[in-house]
């Protein structure tokens, strides 16, 4: 007997997501940083064993849309919804559970196993917890609920086998190989907006989108040429930095992720390029890889 099914990982911006996925999934398949907004796009993780294939999709935290690509990301996190065979709904001790109740009423309805889980509990105590699972228990009656700390590896063993007992019986969906549906481009321009992230402020990494326009692979080396994307002159102006250094230095910390990532020697080149109001153009939104399938 064999199972396999679509794990999906729904919930707010910042309450952990793509910490988890990782967690789950074993390898950096999601970037994960302290920003909102931070994955914008359905990412998978696959996990195979000989007995079953667990297909687990982290997706954009879910917000009121105020640009087209947020829009985009919204409809990315409703398609998780209509796949899943299981579905996580993540949340944690800090965010008010009503904070999203239009989303939440729809998770509510569905016949699916939903399993909520409390993140962050190293940052709570005993009594404050059992409040919060308390009040989801009314708010989600037919969820299970389970108290985690994905950064700290706490609950997700108990998680990973609730849900093998869960998974329906199905031949795999994917190569047992294959740890992703993403290609390794889609890895590239991850890693190089995890950088932009961690080192520029405010709007800026929300204004930015990264295209891999060459990724040539050999043996032992691969050859890439990426180009940033801002919206405005003056973003470009911050990204380069003065004397070209802020630039330089996301790249260098760019190719040190990417050479764990490949396990391979990279030469990376970076352009910036101003293309301008972006997030809201359908043409670019599409050819930059925002469209739900």
């Amino acid at each position: 007997m064999h199972k396999a099914g679509f794990v999906n990982i729904v919930g707010n911006p910042n309450v952990g997501k793509s910490t988890l996925m990782n967690q789950l999934v074993g390898e950096r398949i999601s970037i994960a940083t302290f920003k909102a907004q931070t994955t914008r796009h359905r990412i998978m993780g696959i996990v195979n064993t000989p007995e079953m294939q667990i297909v687990f999709s982290d997706t954009p935290g879910v917000l009121k849309p105020n640009y087209k690509m947020q829009e985009m990301m919204l409809a990315f996190s409703e398609s998780a919804l209509s796949d899943a065979d299981i579905l996580l709904y993540v949340t944690d001790v800090v965010e008010n559970p009503e904070k999203n109740m239009d989303f939440l009423n729809r998770v509510k309805t569905m016949t699916i196993p939903v399993i909520l889980l409390i993140n962050k509990i190293d940052e709570t105590d005993q009594q404050k917890l059992g409040d919060l699972v308390e009040k989801w228990h009314a708010l989600l009656p037919n969820a299970e609920i389970l108290p985690i700390s994905a950064k700290n590896k706490f609950g997700t063993d108990i998680l990973m086998k609730r849900i093998a007992e869960l998974l329906p019986e199905s031949p795999a969906y994917f190569d047992k190989d294959q740890l992703t549906d993403k290609p390794a481009r889609f890895f590239v321009s991850e890693i190089i907006r995890e950088k932009i992230l961690r080192y520029y402020d405010k709007e800026i990494p929300y204004s930015v989108e990264v295209v891999v326009e060459q990724f040539k692979e050999d043996e032992r080396h691969v050859h890439i040429n990426a180009v940033i994307y801002v919206e405005r002159d003056s973003q470009k102006g911050i990204i380069i930095g003065r004397q070209g250094m802020a630039l330089k230095k996301v790249s260098t910390e760019a190719r040190k992720s990417l050479e764990k990532f490949f396990d391979k020697k990279i030469f990376l080149e970076v352009f910036v390029k101003v293309d301008k109001d972006w997030r809201n153009s359908q043409r670019e939104l599409n050819s930059f890889g925002y469209n739900p399938q």
